[in-house]
């Protein structure tokens, strides 16, 4: 094949995806889209928080940091113009199963893009003056969601929803880890993951097949593959019992956060979920880089009429999210002024209560499976998106489902949905959180080791 050898070769007509694997392992999919003269690059690597030892949380994240600042032959004040010169935009970001890089400019930068995913890969340089000044820029940025109320809420309640997973760790880490942490051990992190067998490189645009491979292999070919040596993750027990924190501290706003564990994007009632999820709070798709940037059609979604339109709250959201584990599905409410946070919770866990007994109807089944149709086309509306879901997804379980996720969606039933509302939605299963606003000068609860919220960190 072009110069390495086929280990395996797929194309799957529906979605026009070409998948190659070169002889190091380097797994990549190329989808020509030839209506707008642009290329998007996405090189994902299966390495997120879940895969951190105790003592090293938030590594994932300080690593990607360190991959934006040169490499043997980008200098640090380089990397940005190399795309920038194109008109084209460069980011990345971690979360707790993946981290990834991206550039998406005009289709005639695509060498210089994989020059510089092949780059990171494999030449990023770690100067210890540049790793110490990081720190600085991270636990800042970690001190930075501790101040937000809503995200050091959602923090604490992961962290009491999860005993023995490392889903319960912030992907930015504990503060006395990034306190302690070397340049040895950011650079061993690296060399251990960041091999092409542990990569997944993702091409789509206005390219040539062919073309794209000769370029692959050109710039990746002689990356050596490494032995990643993954550990078993532990499995969380079931839970026994409702689990329960409350945070006091200065502010002017009451929130209230109810977390389920919920299933991983292989299990069977995955999809049963996502329509129960767009019932309650409102369809918003499995695009992690866009779906929560636009807000849901939520004037008919079951919470936003129980808790909004009776004034008990001022906002409602939910978040369930392919993950490769089991995770949470997670609903928050922002209290109105005045509203005693016990009174909001009784009216949520109520309408949960009767959607757990009762189910949904055949009516908002219909709509939810049509709102989430908008959301998928909707967040494949650029070769971007395109690229971060093929990417995404192979991370998590395969890159082939996304060209099923419409018909998975579709053949939702009431039945399958009401046995997910009535399994998950359990109060042995469930965590609660409340974040209850002291007036100024009342003081703080003063304490450290926070980190920032769920949602993925980028550079």
């Amino acid at each position: 094949m072009r110069g390495m050898a086929t280990l395996e070769r797929s194309t799957m007509a529906a979605a026009s995806v070409t998948e190659d694997i070169l002889d190091n392992g380097l797994r990549v999919l190329i989808q020509e889209m030839h209506t707008a003269p642009l290329a998007s690059v996405w090189c994902w690597y299966r390495v997120g928080s879940k895969d951190e030892p105790t003592g090293r949380t938030g590594v994932s994240h300080w690593v990607e940091h360190m991959n934006f600042k040169g490499t043997t032959n980008i200098p640090r004040d380089k990397v940005k113009g190399i795309i920038e010169q194109f008109g084209g935009y460069w980011n990345g970001y971690t979360w707790i199963d993946q981290t990834t890089y991206t550039e998406t400019a005009t289709r005639d930068a695509l060498d210089r893009m994989l020059f510089i995913e092949s780059e990171r890969m494999a030449n990023c340089l770690y100067d210890p003056a540049d790793c110490e000044s990081e720190r600085t820029v991270i636990i800042s940025e970690l001190q930075g969601g501790e101040n937000d109320p809503d995200t050091l809420l959602d923090q604490e309640l992961t962290a009491i929803a999860f005993k023995a997973h490392p889903y319960r760790h912030p992907t930015i880490g504990w503060l006395s880890d990034l306190q302690t942490m070397t340049r040895e051990d950011l650079y061993a992190h690296y060399r251990r993951f960041y091999v092409p067998n542990n990569a997944t490189l993702v091409i789509v645009g206005d390219v040539d097949t062919t073309e794209v491979m000769r370029g692959v292999v050109r710039h990746f070919g002689r990356i050596a593959s490494g032995d990643v040596g993954r550990r078993p993750q532990t499995r969380e027990p079931e839970q026994a019992g409702e689990r329960r924190v409350t945070l006091s501290r200065e502010g002017t706003t009451a929130y209230l956060k109810l977390g389920y564990h919920a299933p991983a994007v292989g299990d069977s009632d995955f999809f049963p979920m996502l329509v129960l999820d767009a019932v309650l709070t409102g369809a918003k798709g499995v695009n992690l880089w866009a779906s929560f940037r636009t807000p849901p059609p939520q004037r008919s979604a079951r919470l936003y009429r129980a808790l909004v339109d009776t004034g008990l709250a001022s906002s409602v959201s939910g978040g369930l999210v392919p993950t490769a584990e089991p995770f949470l599905y997670t609903m928050s409410c922002t209290a109105t002024s005045g509203t005693p946070l016990a009174k909001l919770e009784e009216a949520a866990l109520a309408e949960l209560d009767l959607v757990r007994r009762q189910g949904i109807t055949a009516l908002e089944r219909d709509k939810a499976v049509h709102q989430l149709h908008a959301r998928l086309v909707f967040e494949n509306d650029s070769v971007t998106n395109i690229a971060h879901q093929l990417g995404y997804f192979e991370t998590v379980a395969s890159w082939q489902l996304v060209s099923t996720l419409r018909e998975r969606i579709e053949s939702v039933t009431l039945d399958q949905v009401g046995a997910a509302a009535a399994a998950r939605l359990a109060a042995l299963n469930r965590s609660v959180g409340w974040f209850e606003p002291l007036p100024a000068g009342a003081g703080v609860d003063a304490r450290t080791g926070r980190g920032a919220g769920r949602e993925p960190v980028s550079s």
